[in-house]
């Protein structure tokens, strides 16, 4: 019998067991305080914009290198987690965070402000979503799918907790003083967090196994996959954007307002975050592969009921549906990694799959915008996030086609 397989099923084993709980249930928790880097500066856009007295392309270059910042940590934490384990490079991500807010609410211009973003915020953020992931995957067999969807919903929790925050702290305090104590509530609750997440990751998770690959056997080398997961990523996120960056633009468009549009949001973010734990059980049981293929499939079909239905209630509808179809997309590509490639890879291979779809989100957001320009209207924007769907879903049939057949006779042996 294969060593890890004896090791995942001894009664002794840490994998699936009461500790990978507790450890999911903090991961999670420090993640929802993490993901305030991720959403604090849309907040305070309008009052940052005011104070420093630029235009509103200026302003929004904070938001863009945060993101940049983002990418890149889930690339750079990543590869750090897999030599050194996950609570030392997370501590020093934490730590990062907490020290750009602080710095942050010292900027004197809007430049200092968004270098301080890309720099700190950003990357500090990053450690808590990529890397957080691949870690919390080592700890499960049995339910990874599920507790990878559970981690990765860590950021729609924020989303939908921070926001409401910071929006009235800032009526009260105003944004400076704001983000200061943001900085030290990061500083106090998430570094005791990182430091109860210090036991290593199970032994037959540390290397690879014996044929040097994952649990289930492709036809592609580790490098052609992880390629194909890359622009597969870039693509679904692409799509993925065009109704989350610009539904509130588009309601104020149709007449609707800045406040039905934001409703929409918080509604597709609610129901992302339980299509994410739903498709997490899904994985379990079809394989992550299948999982992002039906995923993306309903993300496609969301998209096209944009173009014919513009009413405000059949608006509603459209974003339920489209939250319920994709929220548990981006979590795939982190069961797929953990099913088909070496597990001591999984923090950099998760955190460039990531990278990717932190990038894809800011390209389809730009294009989305730069097409409206263009046409004067969002639904040449749409077909251009269908386009991009399309892709996804090609590049995901190759993985699918390159792994079924090998898939199914290794679970028949």
């Amino acid at each position: 019998m294969n060593p890890t397989n004896i090791q995942a099923h001894h009664p002794a084993s840490p994998i699936d067991g009461p500790y990978a709980w507790t450890r999911l249930a903090l991961s999670l928790l420090l993640a929802t305080i993490g993901g305030v880097g991720m959403w604090a500066v849309v907040v305070v856009l309008p009052a940052v914009q005011a104070e420093f007295g630029v235009d509103r392309a200026e302003a929004s270059l904070p938001y863009t290198v945060t993101m940049i910042g983002f990418g890149a940590g889930n690339v750079i934490v990543g590869y750090a987690i897999d030599r050194w384990g996950y609570w030392r490079p997370a501590l020093v991500a934490s730590i990062a965070l907490a020290v750009g807010f602080g710095q942050a609410s010292l900027s004197t211009s809007i430049s200092q402000f968004a270098l301080v973003h890309g720099l700190l915020i950003g990357f500090g953020c990053s450690a808590i979503f990529g890397p957080l992931i691949a870690d919390i995957s080592h700890w499960f067999q049995k339910r990874r799918g599920l507790a990878v969807s559970i981690a990765a919903g860590g950021s729609y929790l924020a989303g939908a907790f921070w926001p409401l925050v910071i929006s009235h702290a800032m009526g009260a305090y105003g944004w400076r003083i704001t983000y200061a104590a943001i900085g030290g509530i990061c500083l106090v609750t998430m570094v005791p967090l990182v430091l109860m997440l210090r036991r290593p990751a199970p032994l037959q998770l540390s290397g690879s196994s014996g044929a040097g690959r994952g649990v289930l056997p492709i036809q592609l080398s580790p490098t052609a996959l992880q390629v194909l997961l890359v622009i597969a990523g870039l693509a679904c996120c692409a799509a993925m954007s065009m109704p989350q960056v610009h539904i509130v633009a588009y309601c104020m468009d149709l007449g609707y307002g800045v406040a039905r549009g934001s409703q929409m949001l918080s509604i597709m973010l609610a129901a992302g975050l339980a299509s994410r734990l739903v498709s997490g059980l899904l994985a379990d049981k079809i394989g992550g592969v299948k999982t992002l293929l039906l995923g993306s499939v309903l993300q496609c079909l969301s998209l096209f009921f944009y173009l014919p239905f513009d009413g405000l209630a059949a608006l509603y509808i459209v974003s339920l549906i489209f939250g319920l179809s994709q929220g548990g997309i981006v979590p795939a590509y982190a069961v797929i990694v953990r099913e088909y490639m070496v597990p001591a890879e999984a923090g950099r291979r998760v955190g460039v799959v990531m990278m990717a779809t932190t990038f894809g989100m800011a390209l389809g957001g730009w294009m989305s915008g730069w097409i409206y320009d263009l046409t004067g209207s969002y639904a040449a924007a749409f077909m251009n996030g269908i386009a991009w769907n399309m892709l996804n879903l090609f590049v995901m049939t190759i993985v699918l086609w390159r792994s079924s057949g090998l898939v199914a006779s290794s679970r028949l042996a």
